[in-house]
């Protein structure tokens, strides 16, 4: 019984309720469908039943259809979720590593120089070095730029700002002013800035006073002065003095590079010391209530740093040694105090050997990336007042006579008119300090020979209450003090002379 019932629920499920009793009716014989009157509503009952189905069909699909919309829209909102979720994930990752690359940055510029301007900056990766060649000068290795900055006291950031190459910039490590020359004219001064002064009397210090000099170098040295340039010349027949022309502005920032590099520093370092040690010239210009200093050409040896006259120095050790055997030649003694030449010689033949000198000096020194200035070439036979570096040395090194002679002039107004009537060539300012200035340069000269001067002027000195200054150093150096540029000790020089 519960079988045919359920045949019978399948067979209203696949058809219709009014077609399986229409069946039913057929099979019990209550519907003929022979019969032409039950015909058209046997037709519209299957009609019905066809469309029932159909119906349902849809119905279901229409629900299947929902269910799978519905499905669908789950699926999205999930992975909407998701993406987001993934979003928010791969940001804070992305983050993280970008501030895990501005951390490794800020660490690596900490520790490296990787830029120092656009010209200069092509070798700074580049740091192997000549260990043999530095330890045999016994000079300091440094591996890394942190290593030297160390060194030199300073962070990395600071050395970077010292040595960066700025074609247009509103800072300047240098105050330029100028000082009056000898001869007339002016000549431009550039005192570096303290922080980049003690990163140049650090270099001057530990590497350039280290590495041996030629002997015939007088300037800016230890144990040497004008005196000791001088001295070597003193009773000759023939002195020759021959200066070079812009001696600083030649010695451009690929030549100081190269002698670092020779050394044995690094690529890098090297170009660190260069830009250390030199600066192109400028122009200021004023713009928004701003001053721009402005590069106008390549960078050089500044007049006015620490550095400068030891780094010549040591580029002119194969100029000396080529003029001194050019010298040894013919019989001459050569010095050099900065870009002062001289030679010196006696004999029957020196008029002749001079002009020989000449020829080759001139050759000599264009080879060595030099120019001798053609109106400062002076040959000077015994019979004429012979000067070496502002010294005579006719018979010994002494000052000249004119000079002395306006000294004791000088003493005599102050003794016989008072301070107010003394000028001292031309001025008239710090007559006392310049009095006391000019004593002190002939103790240097010659104290013995100058001894009744010099006391002269301290007793008028102590007459008119004048004291010495005796500046004492903070603490005692641990290394030789740094010799002054040569344009500063000409401008002492001058002062103390009274120019």
């Amino acid at each position: 019984m519960a079988n045919k019932r359920q045949e019978l629920y399948d067979r209203i499920r696949q058809s219709s309720k009014q077609q399986v009793e229409l069946e039913e009716m057929e099979r019990l014989g209550f519907w003929h469908p022979e019969n032409g009157a039950h015909k058209l509503p046997a037709e519209l009952i299957e009609r019905s039943a066809e469309l029932s189905k159909s119906l349902n069909r849809l119905v279901r699909e229409d629900k299947r259809l929902e269910k799978r919309e519905f499905a669908l829209a789950k699926i999205r909102k999930q992975k909407l979720k998701e993406s987001r979720e993934r979003q928010a994930e791969n940001k804070a990752k992305r983050e993280a590593e970008r501030l895990e690359r501005a951390e490794a940055w800020k660490k690596r510029k900490s520790e490296e120089i990787l830029f120092l301007g656009a010209e200069v900056s092509g070798s700074l990766n580049q740091i192997e070095i000549d260990h043999a060649r530095l330890q045999g000068q016994n000079l300091p290795q440094f591996l890394n730029h942190q290593q030297l900055a160390e060194a030199m006291s300073l962070s990395v950031g600071e050395l970077r700002f010292l040595a960066y190459e700025r074609k247009v910039s509103k800072v300047s490590h240098y105050k330029r002013f100028q000082i009056p020359k000898k001869a007339g004219g002016t000549r431009l001064i550039s005192a570096p800035m303290p922080r980049l002064k003690s990163a140049q009397h650090w270099i001057l210090q530990n590497i350039i006073e280290k590495v041996p000099m030629h002997d015939a170098a007088h300037g800016f040295r230890a144990e040497r002065s004008i005196l000791t340039n001088a001295k070597p010349h003193e009773a000759s027949d023939c002195v020759i003095n021959c200066d070079l022309k812009d001696f600083f502005p030649n010695i451009t920032l690929p030549r100081v590079y190269g002698l670092f590099h020779a050394l044995g520093y690094s690529k890098s370092v090297s170009t660190i010391f260069a830009l250390l040690c030199t600066e192109p010239p400028v122009v200021d210009a004023e713009l928004d209530g701003e001053t721009w200093h402005i590069a106008t050409s390549v960078r050089h040896l500044p007049q006015g740093a620490p550095t400068s006259p030891g780094i010549t120095n040591l580029l002119c050790r194969r100029l000396d040694a080529r003029l001194t055997g050019i010298a040894k030649k013919h019989g001459f003694t050569y010095t050099r105090y900065a870009d002062d030449l001289t030679f010196s010689g006696s004999g029957k033949n020196t008029r002749i050997d001079s002009r020989k000198i000449l020829w080759h000096v001139r050759k000599v020194v264009e080879e060595e990336g030099f120019i001798v200035h053609p109106d400062k070439v002076r040959s000077m036979g015994a019979g004429r007042r012979q000067e070496v570096t502002g010294l005579t040395v006719n018979e010994k090194v002494g000052v000249s006579r004119h000079d002395v002679r306006n000294f004791r002039s000088l003493l005599h107004r102050l003794d016989t008119q008072g301070v107010e009537a003394c000028t001292w060539r031309g001025a008239s300012d710090r007559i006392l300090a310049k009095i006391d200035g000019y004593a002190s340069y002939l103790k240097m000269v010659d104290a013995e020979r100058y001894a009744s001067l010099c006391a002269r002027a301290e007793e008028l000195l102590a007459r008119n209450q004048y004291t010495h200054v005796i500046r004492h150093p903070k603490k005692k150096p641990t290394a030789p003090a740094p010799l002054p540029h040569v344009g500063i000790f000409r401008r002492l020089l001058n002062k103390i002379l009274g120019k």
